[in-house]
């Protein structure tokens, strides 16, 4: 569990749960926290966010040869997102990555350092690297935009939902987020609560519905011990398809160009009529049948009650699904996020599926 953090200190906190716990849900007003962060007027504090530290001449091209994602010659200050997968192609570690010229920063969900340090150290061989789990020195403050105060900080600029080299989409047109900033800043845990003196505070709960609407899968929500990029349409910012041999990589190939996704992602505008929310867990139906779980659900600011589900790949995108929570039933209608048709590419037509311009 992590250490809670001191700014559950401040008037009106209430404490996170689950994923969330150790840092503030929020701070006695969840909706206005929500505007706040999303127009750049407040920060989140996530220092419950696990951070890995690699250093040594070698760390680029070591950390290249074990992730999805090309790393060799990442400049200082440049971000990017690397998965570290299973052999058969499933994800284990989702990795937001920034290199300050000296060290590389692999910001992380709070479960994933230990193990995920632990892993890396026991792939180094004889190269000259040596990794770190630092979680208990450094803290995460994220923005949605620049802040100031926090200027010459090493911070991570989430490359979501833009396609990078090598990258890939499943959505089609124009993705609801485009445009979106979102900013993590590292900063030693000694001096956070220092460093957002004077700054207004959002909690996860705004952090959440921000993320949910745009469509964003998390570690440990949108995944579990099944759950292959594609699913998710990670390929736009986690995988680079051309960059070489990795593990896992076989999968990634054999999915993308000729079979598809057992799964797919998808989000849901709930009913609202019940002033409640649907649990991560709750299933999704079409019909009496059930065809995938809600990941992650919350109440927006503007859209109202909103989720993030992984239901059955061949789900009519038409449909209008419902949400079992117990005694709750909720209409669902569903935006595509990964198309029924996603992968296969190999021979196909050109379509909505593309590379960067």
């Amino acid at each position: 569990m992590a250490v809670p953090s001191p700014l559950l200190g401040r008037p009106g906190a209430v404490a996170g749960s689950g994923m969330d716990s150790g840092v503030a849900a929020h701070y006695g007003e969840p909706l206005p926290e929500q505007r706040r962060l999303e127009r750049g007027l407040a920060v989140a504090d996530l220092s419950h966010r696990g951070v890995v530290t690699v250093t040594g001449p070698d760390r680029l091209s070591w950390l290249n040869t074990l992730s999805s994602q090309l790393l060799l010659g990442l400049a200082p200050g440049a971000s990017g997102e690397a998965l570290f997968l299973s052999v058969q192609g499933r994800i284990e570690h989702d990795c937001r990555v920034v290199d300050d010229g000296t060290t590389t920063w692999l910001i992380v969900e709070s479960f994933e350092a230990a193990p995920l340090a632990a892993w890396l150290d026991s792939m180094r061989f004889m190269l000259r690297v040596e990794v770190a789990d630092a979680s208990a020195d450094w803290s995460v403050v994220g923005s949605c935009a620049e802040v100031p105060a926090l200027a010459g900080r090493t911070a991570w600029r989430d490359p979501w939902p833009g396609v990078n080299e090598g990258g890939y989409s499943y959505s089609a047109g124009e993705h609801p987020a485009a445009g979106r900033v979102w900013l993590e800043y590292l900063v030693p845990a000694a001096e956070l609560e220092s460093s957002v003196e004077g700054l207004p505070l959002a909690g996860t709960m705004a952090v959440e519905a921000l993320r949910i609407a745009a469509w964003r899968p998390r570690m440990g929500a949108e995944t579990d011990d099944k759950t292959i990029p594609h699913e998710l349409d990670l390929l736009r910012t986690a995988v680079h398809l051309t960059k070489g041999c990795y593990k896992g990589q076989e999968t990634v190939a054999r999915v993308h160009n000729l079979g598809h996704p057992p799964r797919r992602l998808v989000f849901l505008d709930l009913d609202g009529s019940l002033h409640t929310l649907p649990e991560p867990g709750s299933e999704v139906r079409l019909g009496e049948k059930a065809v995938g779980r809600v990941t992650s659900s919350a109440l927006h600011h503007e859209a109202g009650p909103v989720a993030l589900a992984v239901i059955k790949r061949n789900v009519d995108p038409a449909a209008t699904l419902s949400v079992v929570d117990g005694d709750e039933l909720y209409a669902a209608s569903q935006q595509v996020i990964v198309a029924t048709d996603a992968g296969q590419v190999v021979g196909r037509q050109q379509g909505f599926m593309r590379g960067p311009r």
